[in-house]
């Protein structure tokens, strides 16, 4: 397939200038979102003395569920809860008071807490990942990211299409570091082009869900969608309160339940993970039990019944799903990696870590294309985006990894600010890189990021062991296995900031010295 020069110019300046635009935003959630892979884990991992504690039972569920509906009136009117299991084995509930405010409880602290237990630091990482750590706005502004995202993918496929076969599999190393840099670019893209179609149409799909919602509302519903949303979204129907109080059913008798209309549904290894109460004590009350119903795109599936009776009002089950519910299934599904074996968590945290490194070669490319061979000073433009990228890029990582630090230190020494330092540590250390990166010279400010973000990356599993005793032979040796594979993951990424710092080190002295990556002082030693 060949395309005419102007159409090959007009896709190059256009996948150019949207990469640079969104590759920013882009790193920061595809760096984090390889870390969510781990986002069952971290909770255990910040806390894994949890590890140590025998399993709850649903007699333990049932009696936090009766402390919280007894002490919290609001909570009677709609409130969710984790069933004790594998992934989260204290049970949590989560209610809104009347404010509209969060508020959590678990196992002898039903007060209600704006926290949950423990999850500080995943709820961090998944934060940056879809809304940049912004409140509000960042989850559309990431929204119009992705819509971004997709247009320099579709664009950039252009461009490669016309030499795909020639250039999928060339990689040229050697002293011509631009086309090095653009064979890996252009390697990873095109290989990983599928899935980050899908990254990049999911996360548009789920980030920006509302404004369609709205967009569609006078379109498709006259202005009725409001009322048709709980059917579109929920499984449990809306019943209205009717107060009349009556004598609720037992958790443990609509777990049963659930596992039975799954299993009559051909759904034989049903386990409930959570559930949704809406009008807890009243005639009219009605639970959603949701879990996972074995290996399928969108595994989640769920059964609604009166809460009081166990009869089954209605069920969304993978396979037996409306076109509505299937769709955002299989687009949380495919967006999150909750799908299939152990494999898709290492692939999905493995094409997290190669989109991060796309948007970063892309700025690299950007600079590189625009430089000044025959002088050493560059032009302004080129030497602010080096420092940008370093200082956010690196930045970034040298901040979630100050974040995992951190948390080990205050859970030991002040628990209760643990949650909150933690995030005042992720974002004073990015700032200060961003700020270290706006006062050095790019090739410096790229070598002591570098080497601060493997320094603390690698005191991720000290700080841990030294805190909790749980080593990451330890670890490996008790059969804990999330502990483990945090820790490890966490000391070869340091091993690769080190690489990665040596070879920016390298470059610096021993590359062109008529670049932005190039040492100052040696090349201020050139000029005649």
């Amino acid at each position: 397939m060949k395309f005419s020069s102007f159409t090959l110019r007009t896709f190059t300046t256009l996948h150019t200038w949207v990469g640079l635009v969104a590759g920013f935003a882009l790193f920061v959630a595809f760096y984090a979102g390889a870390i969510t892979v781990f986002h069952h884990d971290l909770p255990l991992w910040q806390a894994p003395h949890a590890m140590e504690q025998p399993a709850q039972t649903l007699d333990d569920a049932q009696h936090l569920l009766d402390g919280v509906l007894a002490r919290h009136p609001e909570a009677r009117r709609h409130i969710g809860m984790t069933f004790p299991g594998a992934e989260t084995p204290q049970t949590v509930a989560y209610w809104q008071d009347a404010k509209g405010t969060w508020l959590f409880a678990w196992a002898d602290h039903v007060d209600g807490s704006p926290t949950p237990p423990q999850a500080g630091l995943a709820e961090l990482v998944n934060e940056l990942h879809y809304t940049l750590g912004l409140p509000v706005a960042g989850i559309y502004l990431m929204g119009v990211v992705s819509l971004l995202y997709g247009v320099a993918l579709l664009s950039g496929l252009v461009i490669h299409l016309p030499r795909l076969a020639g250039d999928l599999f060339a990689l040229r190393p050697g002293r011509n570091l631009k086309q090095m840099w653009q064979d890996a670019h252009n390697v990873i893209g095109v290989l990983s082009l599928p899935f980050h179609l899908l990254f990049a149409v999911t996360g548009a799909l789920l980030c920006l869900m509302f404004l369609q919602m709205a967009a569609l509302n006078p379109l498709v519903y006259q202005g009725k969608l409001m009322a048709a949303l709980p059917t579109a979204m929920d499984t449990a129907p809306i019943r209205a309160a009717a107060g009349e109080p009556v004598r609720p059913g037992s958790l443990a008798m609509l777990h049963a339940r659930a596992i039975a209309v799954a299993t009559d549904q051909g759904l034989p290894h049903f386990e409930p993970a959570y559930l949704k109460l809406a009008n807890a004590g009243d005639a009219n009350a009605v639970i959603e039990i949701t879990g996972e119903g074995g290996a399928s795109l969108g595994p989640l599936g769920a059964v609604a019944m009166d809460a009081n009776t166990g009869q089954v009002l209605h069920t969304q089950l993978p396979g037996r799903r409306d076109a509505n519910h299937a769709t955002l299934a299989a687009a949380y599904a495919l967006h999150f990696g909750e799908f299939g074996n152990g494999a898709v968590p290492w692939l999905y945290f493995a094409l997290g870590l190669g989109g991060a490194f796309l948007f970063y070669s892309g700025n690299l490319l950007w600079i590189e294309s625009r430089r000044k061979r025959r002088q050493i000073e560059q032009g302004r433009a080129q030497v602010n985006m080096a420092r940008a990228t370093v200082g956010i890029c690196i930045g970034l990582c040298v901040a979630i990894s100050a974040a995992f630090v951190s948390v080990q230190l205050l859970e030991h020494l002040a628990p209760s600010y643990a949650d909150t330092g933690m995030r005042w540590t992720c974002f004073l250390v990015w700032g200060g890189c961003a700020l270290w990166a706006a006062l050095r010279a790019p090739s410096r400010a790229a070598q002591e990021l570098l080497w601060a973000a493997a320094m603390v990356t690698a005191l991720v599993p000290v700080a841990h062991g030294a805190m909790t005793g749980q080593w990451l032979w330890t670890s490996a040796l008790r059969g804990y296995w999330p502990l483990f594979w945090v820790d490890g993951v966490a000391l070869a990424m340091a091993v690769g900031f080190a690489a990665m710092a040596r070879a920016t080190r390298r470059r610096a002295h021993h590359g062109d010295p008529n670049s932005v990556w190039a040492d100052n002082r040696r090349a201020t030693a050139r000029v005649p």
